[in-house]
């Protein structure tokens, strides 16, 4: 089995309350380390401006290129439920590495702290959550419900298969265990 995650981009407005609750639940400082982004993209002029917004968390690849790149084999992939999760302590950190598994990652995912020598920390799926049965905490913190997640063929299901939208493009390559209602750029 492979989870994943489910989001909807016309829901989502953008307030952080996913990165917020993400960075709370799992302790991390305010400063610029964040396991859940929200990107924005603006397009267009009047009278057709677009506004659209993409969560960024880890996608747990089913191909976690990642890991692979690192030197020290401190990434890895559970096989019961395909969460790739990173041993800190194994990491030998940003400098003496060179942040191999950041430049690895397509979606930069890999997160390190401002610190010189800051070892690589990064979404784990709300580990301790997901073996008690529940939603990462970033999902059941998002307002509008534009986030969902757990097993991907349900998701796929349940949401659809689609797996392109406005800043995100999927990778053959690591296959991100995602599925994503894209807004529409006007015109289309």
């Amino acid at each position: 089995m492979q989870v994943g995650f489910y989001f909807d981009q016309t829901r989502c407005t953008g307030c952080s309350a996913c990165r917020v609750a993400c960075k709370d639940w799992n302790d991390i400082p305010g400063g610029p380390e964040n396991w859940m982004r929200v990107l924005y993209t603006e397009k267009g002029k009047f009278p057709k401006p677009f506004v659209s917004y993409m969560v960024a968390p880890c996608w747990h690849c089913t191909e976690p290129v990642c890991a692979a790149a690192c030197p020290v084999g401190a990434l890895t992939k559970r096989t019961e439920d395909g969460i790739v999760l990173v041993n800190s302590d194994a990491c030998l950190g940003n400098e003496e590495c060179g942040a191999k598994c950041l430049k690895a990652c397509p979606y930069d995912a890999p997160q390190f702290g401002p610190e010189n020598g800051a070892k690589m920390r990064k979404c784990n799926f709300c580990l301790d959550r997901h073996l008690e049965g529940k939603l990462p905490d970033c999902i059941e913190a998002c307002p509008v419900r534009a986030l969902d997640a757990g097993p991907l063929e349900d998701l796929a299901k349940k949401y659809g298969a689609n797996r392109v939208a406005v800043d995100f493009k999927y990778s053959d390559r690591t296959k991100p265990a995602v599925v994503i209602k894209p807004k529409s750029l006007p015109g289309n």
